[in-house]
């Protein structure tokens, strides 16, 4: 069984791939870039099974592989593999749903404590020698301490500049509350926040939990909760879901946080917010256009905004989680049993 590999992968996981076929590495897999349609059927068309990240397995691809039998994607939707078609083969593909959910919520709650806290401008503006002593300074103060390990309270201090909000007994607002949204809120609930959760799909067992409470409509969320945080696919219902009218019902001193996906958002909406100094700040892991223009806004102009380059997803944990996924269901596939993760 021949077995092309093209995706990101954790190497000690991966060892009982070995013994199923002949693993073929290529690709991502090897730290080359996304490979061109024509590449791609060249090389996996005597493959039994394909393994990718974000190769995109067209209809031409699957269509040129006669010996085809299994399609895995290491994400948390299989969006880069053309359905129909390995439907019509009857080709089963399976997925690693989960495999982020708590990388990709650890993320966002540093973003919000980044924002509440001005973490980020606190560092950088250290690294900029602002709020800097003389490293030679030697005087004393009356009560023994340096002087140069004193700052004061004055209206340009540190102190002043970048005092902040707690998140203890605030509100967050979670749009969405799939798997990062559970664990988003799991996190937050530890920091002593109250949950106020917009989901359509809401499981009723959800809301037995203690201090969390049901939004009935979108509006409800975005004018009560001090942070809102969006964790969601992208669909017709779910693009420009947080609108221009959403976001004028947020509170002035609110935070909007997003690391699902920047297709959710009235980007220009929220960056009129932002300017006006409408809602209190926002942090970003994601954009309407990626990767983020070096002109954007958000860089150069607006001081009240932290932003990452999509990198909630990004770490060794991750690959650890979706190799075990993928080799597992290899595995059941190759033995005849049912697999966990085949995407439906």
């Amino acid at each position: 069984m021949k077995i092309f590999f093209t995706a990101e992968y954790d190497e000690e996981q991966l060892k009982p791939l070995y013994e199923m076929g002949e693993v073929v590495k290529d690709g991502w897999a090897i730290g080359l870039p996304k490979m061109p349609e024509e590449e791609l059927m060249e090389k996996s068309a005597d493959a039994d099974i394909i393994i990718t990240s974000y190769d995109d397995i067209t209809r031409a691809v699957i269509e040129n592989a006669p010996n085809l039998k299994l399609i895995a994607c290491t994400r948390a939707t299989p969006v880069n593999v053309d359905m129909a078609a390995a439907k019509e083969r009857g080709i089963p593909v399976i997925y690693t749903p989960g495999r982020n959910s708590d990388t990709t919520a650890e993320m966002t709650v540093g973003l919000i404590l980044s924002i509440a806290r001005k973490i980020p401008m606190a560092y950088k503006a250290l690294k900029e020698g602002k709020f800097t002593a003389d490293p030679n300074a030697q005087k004393v103060t009356k009560e023994g301490l340096k002087v140069d390990m004193v700052w004061d309270m004055e209206p340009g201090s540190p102190y002043m500049v970048f005092k902040g909000t707690q998140l203890h007994g605030k509100t967050l607002g979670i749009v969405g509350y799939g798997s990062i949204g559970r664990r988003v809120g799991k996190i937050a609930r530890a920091f002593g926040m109250e949950l106020l959760i917009y989901d359509p799909f809401l499981c009723p067992i959800d809301l037995e939990e203690v201090g969390v409470k049901k939004a009935e409509k979108l509006e409800d969320l975005m004018k009560n909760a001090d942070f809102i945080t969006c964790h969601m696919k992208i669909t017709p219902e779910t693009t420009g879901i947080i609108s221009r009218e959403m976001i004028a019902l947020m509170k002035p001193t609110a935070y909007f946080i997003n690391s699902s996906r920047g297709a959710i958002l009235d980007e220009e909406a929220l960056i009129d917010a932002l300017r006006e100094k409408r809602i209190a700040g926002a942090a970003f892991d994601v954009y309407a256009k990626e990767p983020i223009a070096s002109n954007h806004p958000y860089i150069t102009e607006l001081d009240n905004v932290v932003i990452t380059p999509h990198i909630a997803g990004a770490t060794d944990d991750v690959l650890i989680n979706h190799t075990k996924q993928i080799v597992a269901d290899v595995k059941r596939f190759s033995e005849g049993r049912r697999m966990l993760y085949e995407y439906r």
